[in-house]
């Protein structure tokens, strides 16, 4: 909770000038916030919660299966925000999954990753020429 106070003081005093006296009551304003927002967060019942597919056969080379309702992805972070409303975090935490669990099927992450390469993207002035 404290780095997350941080950050969110740090973003509003970069783009709010505010006298140095009225710092310590930002942080303690956010902070209680913090604590009441932490609070009141609902907690998640998995033992009703009923995947779309095995978690086991949910990652594949070609495809991320989404286990709220078993639909086949190449990248899954964008149908849980447009559908679900949810974070790739948030559908991580509600389904019990590791924090390195993938949002993107592997062989799609490869053939990215190739077409920046042949493109020249990330190369720090090794570009080919005529790229710019």
């Amino acid at each position: 909770m404290f780095d997350g106070c941080v950050k969110i003081v740090s973003a509003y005093v970069s783009h709010n000038a505010i006298p140095v006296h009225s710092l310590p009551r930002l942080i303690k304003d956010i902070h209680e916030a913090l604590q009441t927002l932490d609070a009141s967060a609902p907690i998640v019942d998995r033992s009703n919660l009923v995947p779309a597919v095995d978690l086991k056969k949910s990652v594949t080379n070609d495809y991320i299966v989404c286990l709220e309702d078993g639909k086949r992805f190449k990248t899954l972070k964008r149908h849980l925000r447009v559908h679900y409303g949810m974070t790739p975090e948030e559908y991580r935490q509600k389904w019990g999954l590791a924090p390195n669990y993938p949002m993107v099927a592997q062989n799609y992450a490869n053939r990215r990753s190739e077409l920046a390469k042949i493109s020249g993207l990330g190369a720090n002035g090794n570009r080919r020429e005529g790229v710019r």
